[in-house]
């Protein structure tokens, strides 16, 4: 790519510099206009880790909620 063409690339600004997330193919040092447009999360459905759960199709006791320390640690007491 012509070091001279205009580029159009996507950029993570870390507090006090923006780093691009592709090489730019330019010499080091080379002056720059900089046009920052903030690029807009898609919005879609909130990340669910009881659905992430269920697609695991886990298996396990019904009672495992209430005897957790039991099935982890034998039954054992641990010092508080």
């Amino acid at each position: 790519m012509d070091t001279n063409s205009p580029q159009s690339f996507d950029a993570i600004y870390d507090g006090s510099v923006l780093r691009p997330e592709v090489d730019l193919n330019l010499p080091a040092n080379t002056r720059v206009r900089v046009t920052v447009e903030p690029v807009v999360a898609k919005k879609g459905e909130p990340y669910s880790s009881f659905k992430l759960a269920l697609s695991m199709n886990l298996d396990g006791p019904a009672d495992a909620s209430e005897k957790l320390d039991e099935y982890l640690y034998g039954g054992r007491d641990l010092p508080e």
